[in-house]
């Protein structure tokens, strides 16, 4: 699978909102200068976010975005479902009925599929972000992370 930068920016931004002190709200420009994100395509994959309440907009000069709900309680599947991200192995592909190899190919992606869309989904947003400060632990306090 194959992490499109929709998907990728969208879950570095969730990333960096589960690392704000008290999930509070942060504007979309310091998230896009943390990350190097460009801060336009970053508003537009917020606000599909904010549609499948994932995260939350606060107005008003503290203003911004935040997690909607605890980094535990936000899947990866999730974010990647609210950007419109999808995993399917070969979305027209219809196998030869003559030749067993091709159903025997089919049947194992489409396992594989299966298998790597309940990952998705048992994957939380706090496991990264566990998984980033482990890394930043690693490579000393000064170090951002980097999705």
């Amino acid at each position: 699978m194959k992490l499109t930068t929709r998907g990728h920016y969208s879950v570095k931004a969730l990333l960096d909102l589960s690392f704000q002190p008290g999930y509070g709200p942060t504007s979309v420009r310091a998230i896009a200068q943390r990350q190097n994100l460009p801060a336009p395509y970053l508003e537009k994959l917020l606000i599909e976010m904010r549609r499948a309440e994932l995260v939350l907009s606060v107005r008003g000069a503290q203003g911004g975005y935040q997690l909607a709900r605890s980094p535990g309680q936000i899947s990866l599947g999730q974010i990647l479902e609210a950007v419109g991200e999808s995993v399917e192995p070969l979305p027209h592909h219809v196998p030869d009925g003559a030749q067993a190899e091709d159903w025997v190919t089919f049947s194992l992606w489409n396992r594989l599929h299966k298998k790597l869309n309940a990952a998705l989904y048992e994957i939380s947003l706090e496991d990264l972000y566990y998984d980033a400060r482990s890394w930043q632990a690693a490579q000393g306090e000064e170090a951002s992370f980097v999705v």
